[in-house]
């Protein structure tokens, strides 16, 4: 393994035992559950538990503890030691199990469905800690890479538990035994994981518990709803789950109704749909260059939408079936790939847009209450997911089927996707950045850890094309306003989208000083208030590839704000369609050097204030960085 990919994570004491522990967590949930649901479904005759109800029952015990629970949970995530914590929730759920083995063994159905409720106890109680747990001990660039692996650990967890339990329950004469004894010893290999954490000290030990949930969640809301971005990421998350389980609770149906399918196509279904997200999960880290790149989450939540409608007309395109197909026959069919194709892409563009708002939530969070706006986001997931079961019901029972409400849900989450972006507008630029760093240029960033994380800074960068400030957004671990000349707004698409991202539009002093003014004011809150500002020195895009004479704008913001200047140097963009060659304006040329071409961004060391005596001083640093 690479020393830098998300994959070395698994060989480290401050990830692997937490990785595995969570791993076996889920794995023995869906077990259990599953297991109980085949036992009740096929094995039992329960007149007051009737197979059609189940698998409602049951989801709905082990998802009622995160509405009632969850609030008390993120409270003692940040209170105590997140180690002392986990090692304690995964002894409760070895006494859980020790109950749940005597239920399967005795056949007590009202014991085992006390034991969902309780597992679903567990993972309330886990859930706010493995979140906050993740930020405590990874870089911000190897944020997105321990959600990528936790991602797809889960859903194959989720996968695994899922057909594991379905075999040893249906193992004649033993099932029930064996179904038991895998549920403790998984049970305990959690424990024994749990062990091996490293320490993780509370982030607010002197926190005083409120034992109210109602109040809790109301309060954790609203310290969530403080920060916009967290907050919006938030019900982008808890979307993702009301998709998700649009899906999910459909696949039994879907496959006998639709693709009439037995009950192994059922399972086909739900191995695509998991290998998907894994696959998505873990792409992220590569396709975001080992930062937070949030640029991914629209192209997530757009192919969600595109492949959700795909899969729409892909069903409607299949031939009539003489019969109930088990798998070889289902894949004997050209047609049915079409439908395991888009189901599989749609899952893994769930796992681009997850994975990416989870890393966020993590990052932008205050670290004193960040376990509690996880468990905040805990309990909308629970109420998303909810509701996703009661609209579908209702969908089906106004007489919609279910490609339908497959194909409702894509729309849906299209018209959702786009209100959220539009709110967040910080989404659609980090998209365009994403998009011109990897489908316009080949883009390499060196000393990107320059770039302070934390705290107020001016960023100054020779200007050499109208794409510039993209360039370096997608270098940067958190939002720029950058002060533009006010002429690029003028511009149909750019103009629109550093309109969202709340760009500071400047003019000359001699064409307009009362808006010169104002953009120095605007610059100067905007570092009060903990920003990075961006700002060209030379005060125009190049029109001959050298460098400019700087004005004198950075001085001007550093006689009443200090702070620290990190030199910029763009190499290799001059040429390019989005330069001013010939002195001709953006897209009034065909492209000179065709797509792909590699650029390069060099980030120096920043500069304290007082170093600065003069424009020339920063110019000449960025004049060694174009050099060098």
């Amino acid at each position: 393994m690479h020393p830098d990919s998300q994959f070395a994570l698994l060989r480290q004491r401050r990830f692997a035992p937490f990785f595995w522990t969570q791993f076996l967590g889920a794995l023995n949930d869906n077990l259990f559950k599953f297991a109980l649901t085949v036992l009740v479904t096929y094995q039992l005759q329960l007149a007051w538990l009737p197979p059609a109800l189940a698998g409602l029952v049951i989801g709905a015990l082990f998802i009622l503890p995160f509405l009632l629970f969850s609030a008390t949970a993120g409270q003692l995530a940040d209170r105590h030691d997140k180690r002392s914590l986990m090692r304690a929730v995964k002894t409760l759920e070895i006494a859980i199990m020790a109950l749940g083995a005597a239920g399967f063994v005795l056949q007590l159905v009202p014991l085992l469905l006390g034991c969902v409720f309780l597992m679903g106890l567990h993972s309330t109680l886990f859930g706010p800690v493995k979140y906050a747990y993740l930020p405590q001990h990874l870089d911000t660039h190897e944020l997105t890479g321990g959600n990528g692996l936790v991602e797809m650990g889960t859903f194959v967890a989720i996968l695994l538990g899922n057909v594991a339990g379905g075999l040893l329950i249906a193992l004649p004469g033993r099932g029930a035994q064996l179904a038991a004894a895998a549920c403790v010893v998984l049970a305990l290999l959690g424990r024994w994981s749990a062990q091996r954490l490293p320490p993780s000290p509370a982030s607010d030990p002197g926190l005083r518990m409120n034992w109210n949930p109602v109040s809790e969640t109301w309060r954790n809301l609203r310290l969530a709803h403080g920060n916009l971005v967290v907050f919006r990421s938030l019900l982008g998350i808890s979307w993702m789950w009301f998709f998700g389980a649009v899906f999910l609770s459909q696949f039994p149906s879907f496959a006998r109704e639709v693709l009439r399918g037995d009950e192994h196509v059922a399972s086909l279904l739900l191995v695509v749909f998991s290998v998907g997200v894994g696959s998505g999960s873990l792409l992220c880290e590569r396709l975001s260059r080992r930062q937070v790149e949030i640029g991914l989450v629209p192209l997530g939540a757009i192919g969600m939408s595109v492949f959700a409608v795909e899969l729409f007309f892909a069903v409607r395109a299949l031939p009539a079936a003489a019969g109930m197909q088990g798998v070889g026959a289902f894949l004997s069919l050209p047609a049915n790939w079409r439908v395991l194709a888009d189901l599989g892409a749609l899952a893994l563009c769930v796992g681009l847009y997850s994975v990416p708002m989870y890393a966020l939530v993590q990052m932008r969070a205050q670290p004193t209450h960040r376990a509690r706006i996880i468990a905040a986001n805990n309990i909308l997931n629970a109420l998303f997911m909810i509701a996703s079961s009661l609209i579908a019901g209702a969908l089906l029972q106004a007489g919609l089927d279910v490609p339908q409400i497959f194909l409702l849900t894509g729309l849906a989450n299209a018209v959702v996707a786009l209100y959220i972006f539009l709110l967040v507008p910080e989404y659609l630029l980090r998209f365009a950045s994403w998009i011109v760093t990897h489908a316009v240029y080949r883009f390499r960033v060196q000393g990107e850890d320059h770039i302070p994380t934390t705290g107020a800074a001016l960023l100054a960068c020779n200007h050499v094309s109208y794409v510039d400030a993209l360039l370096i957004a997608a270098a940067s671990p958190r939002p720029i306003r950058f002060l533009m000349d006010h002429r690029i707004f003028a511009t149909p698409l750019l103009g629109w989208l550093f309109r969202l991202a709340k760009a500071i539009p400047i003019a000359p002093q001699r064409e307009d000083p009362e808006a010169y003014e104002r953009a120095f004011e605007a610059a100067c809150r905007a570092l009060d208030e903990g920003d990075l500002v961006g700002i060209f020195p030379e005060g125009a895009i190049t029109r001959d590839g050298q460098l400019q004479p700087f004005k004198g704008g950075v001085m001007k913001i550093l006689r009443t704000h200090p702070v620290p200047v990190v030199p910029l140097a763009l190499h290799n963009l001059w040429g390019s369609s989005f330069s001013r060659i010939d002195g001709k304006g953006l897209m009034s040329r065909p492209l000179r050097r065709g797509l792909f071409n590699r650029v390069e961004l060099a980030v120096g060391v920043p500069l304290a204030a007082e170093a600065l005596l003069s424009p020339e001083d920063l110019r000449g640093r960025i004049e060694e960085l174009l050099a060098a």
